[in-house]
């Protein structure tokens, strides 16, 4: 029986671990509730691996790794469970199955794909060589993982990331790197009745901050500056003494983040007596997509030997832990996840048919690179 066919009667299995997971709410912001999905998804992969994880505490957070084998690590299987979604979301968005099309909060990003990662794990008798690290704080920026994440990916021939694939199934190949930050203004309260004029208004000062921030975006070069969450002043009658706005800059190269990011802290106030405060910074390098180039051509050659139409490649906009583990040089792959679509929105989404086929080339391709080299030495790097 062909690979392709035993992940396909696994089908019923695999729908039944998503919606478990997907059922069992999992905020990034939320203690209590991380940890329930944690014990969950350790429980569900125990029954699949025949063996529990590994429980790797960073950060105050707890992280699940599962080490196949004595020797050292050949390929990095990646995954998170945390979502976007804040409690009380099923009871807008249930989990459900219709017309071939799964959904529920976290279904796409990427609770399916953790799931695909188990059983293609499962089918392969957990071979050695392998690990798979699930994290607990991605959508966050990996702030207690990133040390963890790029520990592991150290030294092995191929990072797999189990994010959602990108439209039509594509894997994703290259992404840009992201920075974070938080512009403050620091003015002075006052009555804005009785005496304005006494006052400097950080509202009016962020408004010509927010301007010069979204002056600093270069489309050309696929560079965006966002201005997103703002807040200002303390009453309605008042001198706003405080604004702050969050900034999201995504860049294609890391010159492009190191340009932004000098400009940001160049910026002045316009006000006179206004003051400007800029935490945060890089949180993500660029994943370029050489550490992509060799991965990608053995995934096709896999999906040809299997039967399945060949993947191609996509750049995208949002960040994964792939950025991390292409950044330290290790050859990676994203995308290999559930193809579906609406990540973080209300239309999120998995295609059911998909998901076999999309088992079978994960397990394909790391039972490829477990395998004698396909390519010549540093050929993955390319």
């Amino acid at each position: 029986m062909d690979l392709v066919t035993r992940m396909a009667r696994r089908l019923p299995v695999l729908l039944a671990d998503i919606e478990a997971l997907v059922t069992c709410e999992s905020p990034s912001s939320d203690p209590a509730a991380l940890a329930r999905s944690t014990e969950l998804v350790a429980g569900l992969g125990e029954r699949r691996l025949g063996r529990p994880p590994e429980r790797v505490l960073a950060g105050g957070r707890t992280h699940l790794r599962w080490r196949f084998g004595p020797g050292p690590a050949r390929v990095l299987l990646l995954g998170h469970h945390d979502t976007v979604w804040p409690l009380g979301s099923l009871a807008t968005h249930p989990f459900a199955v219709t017309d071939g099309v799964l959904r529920g909060p976290g279904c796409v990003d990427m609770k399916a794909g953790l799931v695909l990662a188990l059983h293609a794990l499962a089918e392969l008798g957990g071979p050695a060589g392998v690990t798979l690290l699930v994290t607990s704080d991605e959508e966050l920026g990996s702030p207690s993982s990133r040390g963890l994440i790029e520990d592991e990916a150290a030294g092995c021939a191929a990072a797999l990331v189990l994010e959602a694939a990108a439209a039509g199934g594509a894997l994703k190949t290259e992404r840009k790197g992201v920075s974070r930050y938080r512009l403050r203004v620091h003015g002075r309260a006052a009555h804005a009745g009785l005496e304005p004029e006494r006052g400097v208004n950080a509202t009016v000062e962020l408004a010509h901050q927010v301007l010069a921030l979204t002056a600093l975006a270069d489309p050309g070069r696929g560079t965006t500056v966002t201005p997103t969450l703002a807040e200002a002043g303390s009453s309605a009658n008042t001198v706003p003494a405080t604004a702050e706005v969050a900034v999201d800059v995504r860049v294609r190269d890391a010159a492009e983040q190191g340009r932004v990011d000098a400009a940001l802290r160049s910026l002045r106030p316009v006000l006179p007596g206004a003051r400007l405060e800029l935490t945060g910074g890089p949180n993500r390098p660029p994943m370029a997509a050489p550490a992509s180039a060799g991965l990608l051509r053995r995934a096709a050659q896999v999906a040809r030997r299997l039967g399945l139409p060949e993947p191609i490649g996509a750049a995208v906009g949002g960040g994964s832990d792939g950025n991390f583990t292409a950044g330290i040089g290790t050859p990676t792959l994203d995308g290999l996840g559930a193809v579906g679509g609406g990540a973080h929105a209300d239309d999120e989404h998995v295609l059911v048919d998909a998901l076999p086929a999309r088992a079978a080339l994960i397990a394909g391709l790391i039972a490829d690179l477990l395998g004698p080299p396909a390519e010549p030495p540093g050929a993955l790097a390319e």
